[in-house]
């Protein structure tokens, strides 16, 4: 998935990560500085889906705005291996 977060806000005048945390705050979701610094610059390894809420709420945007799939990097699906081929190895 990519992290949209920096974009959108921007796209709604918010330039500082400072300032998105302070509006974050606001509705009840308090954010150290070290969290809103990952959040502003990375794509997050997890988020609470209430903390997800509020983001959406401060911004005034959809979860789609924020998360991007990005099917390139998911890997296809491994073809099936036949029912009359015998696995590697075996009969040998």
């Amino acid at each position: 998935m990519k992290w949209n977060l920096r974009l959108v806000a921007a796209q709604r005048g918010i330039w500082k990560a400072t300032d998105l945390q302070r509006r974050f705050a606001e509705h009840g979701l308090v954010i150290s500085a070290g969290k809103m610094s990952g959040l502003w610059s990375k794509t997050p390894a997890s988020l609470k889906l209430d903390d997800l809420d509020v983001i959406c709420r401060v911004l005034g945007c959809e979860v789609g705005e924020l998360l991007e799939p990005e099917v390139q990097r998911v890997p296809a699906p491994r073809a099936p291996e036949s029912a009359h081929e015998a696995p590697a190895g075996v009969g040998e």
